[in-house]
């Protein structure tokens, strides 16, 4: 499978060729369109259906890992270049294939804000279907990253826009930074070293654990084993059940996933698994981010769960993600 998540250090400064000179114009384009996790392929129908759309289908497409149920890690809609008009040119994904004897400079270029705001455009010019297939190729982890960069700033921007003020401030007390959380968000439980905050519907809850404890300075510290046991330690002390002797826990259904991220400068151990209750029937995905405080002295963890179970969990998952990569140290002076 071509899902990556690692992502580059050069995604902080901008991803190879992208444009994002801003200009008067780009103040005046229209707000993008389109659901959330969803993305235009400009195409023709021939390539679609041939090796061209299978290696889309196969990189952008494919299982998100970690769920309960099947999600594609993007729902792709396949457009051909005469149908792509006005409608179409404001969405918040667009790739646009472009083949013909007329390029003269074969590649993948990659721009923001063409024709909305705040949009990402991804150009595959090549001269035949064969050099289009290699290039999507050579380039799937810039492509792939560059889409799911461009989803996670969106929801970061509306979570700094909306930002409940009142949280960032005892997370930065607690942890030394915080990552933004928006309006809806509330603490749950506050202990010395353990933070619960929540946003609740009636069928849809998000949630965050924020915990720390001694480092041990060594590679121990980021082995997925280590990450597992004190999460579950953690967990069982403070996040009990709608009942007597349940409280959640890992699942061991499967050993979760551990990805070592370099990010705006900031490094961490990510994990992927699925939670679930002990002695009940309540579970789901989550993530994490552990990380070393800034003396080295602790470990933190930025924990993110979703419970969802009438509902599809991609994008739920994609905001407690998101929202997690919005951390950001407090400046020395205290502020951020």
């Amino acid at each position: 499978m071509k899902r990556i998540f690692t992502l580059l250090t050069i995604m902080a400064a901008g991803i190879l060729a992208i444009s994002c000179t801003c200009s008067p114009k780009k103040a005046l384009l229209p707000t993008i369109s389109g659901k959330a996790g969803e993305i235009i392929i400009v195409i023709d129908k021939a390539d679609w259906e041939g090796a061209l759309g299978s290696e889309f289908r196969e990189l952008l497409a494919s299982d998100c890992p970690f769920l309960p149920q099947k999600e594609p890690l993007y729902n792709l809609v396949d457009i051909t270049p005469s149908n792509f008009t006005n409608i179409f040119q404001v969405h918040r994904n667009i790739i646009l294939v472009n083949i013909g004897n007329d390029v003269t400079e074969p590649g993948v270029v990659y721009r923001q804000d063409v024709w909305a705001r705040p949009q990402c455009v991804i150009g595959i010019n090549a001269t035949d279907s064969e050099t289009a297939l290699q290039l999507i190729q050579e380039n799937s982890r810039t492509i792939l990253n560059t889409i799911e960069q461009a989803e996670r700033d969106r929801i970061i921007a509306n979570s700094i826009k909306y930002e409940e003020r009142s949280i960032a401030p005892v997370v930065t007390a607690f942890a030394g930074g915080s990552p933004h959380f928006p309006t809806g968000y509330s603490i749950k439980k506050h202990t010395s070293d353990f933070i619960w905050i929540e946003y609740e519907t009636t069928y849809v809850t998000q949630g965050f654990f924020i915990y720390k404890y001694p480092a041990s300075g060594t590679a121990d510290d980021f082995k997925i084993e280590n990450i597992v046991a004190k999460r579950n330690e953690f967990l069982k002390e403070n996040v009990p059940g709608m009942f007597e002797n349940t409280y959640m826990v890992t699942s061991d259904v499967t050993t979760p996933g551990l990805e070592y991220i370099k990010y705006k400068g900031r490094e961490f151990a990510e994990a992927r698994g699925y939670w679930e209750v002990h002695n009940d029937y309540m579970g789901g995905p989550f993530v994490s981010h552990s990380f070393y405080s800034r003396d080295g002295k602790e470990i933190i963890v930025l924990d993110g769960f979703v419970y969802a179970p009438r509902y599809d969990k991609r994008h739920y998952m994609r905001e407690v993600e998101s929202i997690m990569y919005s951390f950001e140290w407090a400046a020395s002076d205290g502020k951020k």
